[in-house]
């Protein structure tokens, strides 16, 4: 007998049940802000140690001498763990078998790679204790010379980018696109070093109980980290317990187990008890990933009309001299602007520093910055307000690959954003809106874009007999709010109202719920938690309509509906029964069903698949002084369905910000004598306060897409980024009539 459920119907984006659309407020809230949330080092096992690391003050050597011994003869030291004492791994810290698999820098021998890498852990009874411990180690070094800076070694073209992707692409030719417009321009910008800076550092609390492990760390993805370890010490990844329930955020950084995090492990296996390990915050500077520098060359060409007829892009950018992440930050080329040629390419140079890594929303912040102010560039060239010209030339298909996406919903965003924003008041040409105070006012616009992102994960859905649910699945909430999320769609798919369902999460011996990046673990996971409640609606639907006791048998074809806690007869809804008295005739304490997400490779090979949005700012600068503050931003963005809109917000929100950080304020700075980074710490890295960023609005644009999943979810992490650093590079050019051409936009840049 088969049953059409509501909850598979397609398109599964319209509304369901009563959680799914709803402002609620994060279920995870009231423990946060009374601090009854236990973050990863809130933990204290029996018996444990603290273990702080030695690292290295130079960018390039080896390290020649480390005294031990007065390290050990400190009181409270336990043990010093170096390369000579380190306990041996299964395999090669430095092998790699797939992409998401990095290098790491376990002790393996004395040689040093990049400043900040660890050359000693030391353990002992108190914190104090072992940091007193490490400075003693007082260690020498046989120095070579820094390698630092985007000219600092020879160049050469990547095998690939980012994850798998060709260092180049071209579709048309560019070279004759360029020759024959009747317009173009021509030009280079900068990006810094960045470091993703989560208010929680990494940390971790292992506990070894013979060939068991016990871990409490950080984790965007818990199997992975899982597997990862597993794969390090020879042992079944069923024999790790991971607790991650809170992250303090991550941004990238704990996408991967990260070197530090296995040293705790290594220490705790050392030690044989417990051991605690927290990196201190300019240790998060080097072995736990960046945003790499980038310098990208846009070259554009446009006809007489105002229509693209090239776009050549160039990012040139820098990993470490042992390991391979290259920053593919042309390829923001590829999905935006409609053109005949296009042509993207990367080169890049290997540098004593750790590894760059994914950073929210990675190539697509470097590379929109880059192209929405050559966009601007190209509109002010063809004396064209920069709306119009986004307008008259945003694709209508994905530009590089032919393949339909939703157009529409960007026309949307722009159309909803400038009508809030007030747009159509902008004059045309710059330094022609000084407000009343003699500052000079600048509006400018970016738009926004990223690819809707789909891994792989598993849920499991009980319902118990009392009419309550549970659902279970290993996700991470990094304080986006998965877990409100993740609650919210795991009600409707049991037919409950959300304080009837417990929901579980990140902890590793839960159903794998893939990797929370990408902006893709609403999708994913979602998706896993979507389909488990309909595996086990299906079996208690199943167990009524097979049994001539309950009214609904015989339903049929015509099959049933789960709501509040009953299932009805679609054709007849007086006819119901509730999920306790099914189970009690059945004489079940509960039933449980699986459920899986992963992404419809057949409707991703016919469609493109992003998130929209348009994103306006204001700014106002000194004319005397050349200090820039942004006044207003306005975003609308279309991002597929909206589980929960004061989540969504929020994201967005986050994302704007970051955008105003990446114009202006965040940069690392490295010394080019050393190589080490000179600002490693939260005063002299800067990052907006809430004085920078006084009037955010988000507007959330309507969009159904039937293709992307059956939910209709796309993501919202990262794209609120993609358009506001451009934005604000353009207000910048409108009130001053300087362009931007490095970025953070320093004061010197505009007072010429």
């Amino acid at each position: 007998m088969t049953l059409e459920l509501s909850l598979n119907q397609q398109p599964a984006h319209l509304r369901q049940g009563s959680s799914i659309g709803q402002p609620l407020t994060r279920r995870d809230g009231f423990l946060k802000v009374t601090g009854a949330a236990r973050y990863a080092a809130d933990n204290h096992p029996p018996g444990m140690l603290y273990a702080v690391l030695a690292v290295s003050s130079i960018a390039r050597g080896r390290v020649a001498l480390l005294d031990v011994e007065a390290a050990k003869a400190h009181a409270g030291v336990v043990e010093v763990m170096t390369p000579e004492n380190r306990p041996p791994l299964a395999t090669d810290p430095d092998a790699k078998n797939n992409p998401f698999m990095f290098r790491l820098d376990l002790l393996q021998n004395d040689h040093i790679r990049y400043p900040n890498q660890t050359i000693a852990v030391v353990i002992a009874e108190t914190l104090e204790a072992a940091t007193e411990g490490a400075a003693l180690l007082s260690p020498r070094y046989e120095a070579q010379p820094a390698r630092v800076g985007l000219d600092g070694a020879e160049s050469f073209v990547p095998g690939g980018v980012g994850i798998g992707s060709p260092a180049v692409h071209h579709k048309g030719d560019v070279e004759a696109g360029l020759k024959s417009a009747a317009t173009r321009i021509e030009a280079t910008y900068e990006t810094p070093a960045q470091y993703h800076n989560a208010m929680e550092p990494h940390a971790i609390v292992a506990a070894w109980d013979g060939d068991s492990l016990s871990i409490d760390t950080p984790s965007q993805g818990l199997a992975m980290a899982q597997g990862r370890i597993a794969g390090l010490f020879g042992i079944a990844p069923e024999n790790i317990h991971i607790r991650s329930p809170f992250l303090g955020g991550g941004f990238g950084s704990k996408g991967m187990i990260s070197g530090p995090q296995v040293l705790g492990i290594l220490a705790a296996r050392l030690v044989g008890r417990p051991v605690k390990l927290v990196l201190r915050r300019e240790q998060m500077y080097g072995p736990v990933g960046h945003r790499a520098p980038t310098r990208q060359t846009l070259r554009m060409g446009m006809d007489s009309e105002g229509r693209l007829t090239a776009i050549g892009h160039h990012a040139r950018t820098a990993s470490s001299t042992f390991d391979d992440f290259f920053e593919p930050a042309a390829d923001a080329s590829h999905t935006l602007y409609a053109s005949p040629a296009i042509a993207t390419s990367h080169e890049a140079v290997r540098l004593d520093t750790g590894t760059p890594l994914f950073m929210r929303a990675p190539g697509e912040a470097t590379g929109s910055i880059a192209l929405e102010s050559a966009i601007d560039e190209a509109a002010a060239a063809c004396g064209m307000d920069p709306l119009e010209f986004r307008q008259r030339n945003y694709a209508e298909v994905e530009p590089m690959t032919g393949k339909p996406f939703s157009s529409k919903a960007l026309r949307e965003c722009y159309t909803q954003a400038s009508e809030r924003f007030g747009w159509q008041r902008r004059p045309l040409q710059p330094r022609q809106m000084p407000d009343k105070d003699g500052f000079l006012t600048g509006w400018g616009i970016g738009t926004a874009t990223f690819p809707a992102i789909m891994f792989q994960a598993e849920a499991r859905a009980v319902l118990r007999a009392d009419g309550s649910g549970l659902m279970e699945t290993g996700a991470q909430d990094m304080g986006q709010g998965a877990w409100t999320a993740f609650a919210q769609i795991a009600a409707d798919g049991l037919g409950l109202d959300i304080d009837q369902v417990d929901f579980r999460a990140g902890s590793s011996d839960l159903p794998n719920a893939g990797i929370a990046g990408g902006s893709g673990h609403t999708a994913t996971a979602g998706m896993a938690i979507h389909n488990a409640g309909a595996a086990v609606i299906t079996r208690l639907a199943d167990l009524a309509t097979r049994h001539e006791a309950s009214p609904l048998f015989g339903a049929g074809n015509e099959g049933v509906l789960a709501r509040g806690g009953r299932l009805y007869r679609r054709d007849d809804e007086s006819r119901s029964e509730s999920y306790g008295e099914i189970l009690a005739r059945a004489g079940l304490a509960e039933i449980d069903g699986r459920g899986t997400g992963t992404p419809d490779s057949a409707s991703r090979e016919a469609y493109a698949m992003h998130a929209h949005g348009a994103v306006f700012a204001e700014v106002k600068v000194d004319p005397d002084f050349g200090q820039i503050r942004v006044t207003r931003l306005v975003g609308a963005f279309a991002a597929g369905r909206v589980i929960n809109p004061r989540l969504v917000r929020s994201q967005y929100y986050g994302g704007m910000i970051w955008g105003v950080s990446f114009a202006l304020h965040e940069e690392a700075v490295t010394d080019r004598r050393s190589g080490r980074i000179q600002n490693a710490n939260l005063a002299e890295y800067h990052i907006p306060v809430n004085a920078d960023v006084p009037s955010v609005a988000a507007l959330l644009v309507h969009e159904d897409d039937p293709y992307v999943n059956a939910l209709g979810i796309k993501g919202v992490g990262e794209i609120g980024i993609t358009g506001t650093a451009g934005a604000v590079a353009n207000a910048v050019w409108h009130a001053t009539g300087v362009r931007p051409r490095r970025f953070p936009i320093r004061i010197e840049d505009l007072l010429g």
